[in-house]
């Protein structure tokens, strides 16, 4: 790639990272053409795209059949024109993917789901990324290899289960700060839910929240000292 791209692919992650909904388009088996639906989606800790999804919905026997996909996720504008907004979408192929692979990260996110995520005919889908097709308004259109929007993440994919335990044991203080102070929500009751290199999932009940890192963080080290940084600012 030749200079600074105008949608750089950490903010195109970052957007996939913070949405709940996507729109996905797959293959009809019967070959009546594409099939757009919308579906919830979450991300693994690299940012890999999961849905779950039951057998029993037209695009699971189309993945069935023909696993190559996409899922578009946008940010649309309040008023005016809705193609000013941000949006990305991520073209590669679904495969099935055991639950407690994913289930804890899906739900950080959508924690309604908790209801039948453990029904028979529910099964959890990863999309494994062949690349991306980003758009942010006029002129600022990219399309961004996989490894380039997807770096690896083993590191923090390592520690994030411990890294989520010890938050949430010894600085349950500072989650509520983050929450009441650097995002706006009541304080109480917030546990963290998930981690991955751009942010956590806090979950209180029903109501999740988004708490960005910026920069990225990927290693245990990082990791402390932004956690720290953001508890300083989050102090009155």
């Amino acid at each position: 790639m030749s200079g600074a791209r105008s949608f750089s692919a950490a903010d195109a992650r970052r957007l996939l990272r913070r949405a709940r909904t996507a729109t996905l388009s797959s293959i009809n088996a019967d070959d009546a053409g594409p099939y757009a639906s919308l579906v919830n989606v979450a991300t693994d800790v690299r940012g890999w795209p999961v849905i779950l999804v039951s057998t029993l919905a037209w695009h699971t026997r189309n993945l069935l059949a023909c696993p190559r996909a996409s899922l578009m996720v946008a940010e649309l504008p309040s008023g005016g024109d809705a193609l000013t907004g941000a949006r990305v979408t991520v073209m590669g192929q679904f495969s099935r993917v055991p639950a407690e692979t994913v289930q804890r990260r899906y739900l950080a996110r959508h924690p309604a789901a908790d209801l039948y995520a453990g029904f028979g005919d529910f099964g959890f889908w990863r999309l494994e990324p062949a690349r991306a097709h980003a758009v942010a308004g006029f002129g600022r259109i990219e399309t961004i290899p996989a490894d380039e929007m997807f770096p690896s993440a083993d590191a923090m994919e390592a520690l994030e289960e411990e890294a989520i335990a010890h938050m949430n044991a010894d600085h349950e203080d500072a989650i509520q700060r983050y929450a009441a102070k650097l995002l706006a929500a009541t304080p109480g009751g917030w546990k963290m839910a998930a981690i991955d290199p751009d942010g956590a999932d806090l979950r209180r009940g029903s109501d999740t929240l988004r708490l960005a890192f910026d920069p990225p963080v990927q290693s245990g080290g990082a990791l402390r000292a932004l956690l720290a940084r953001l508890g300083t600012d989050s102090r009155d």
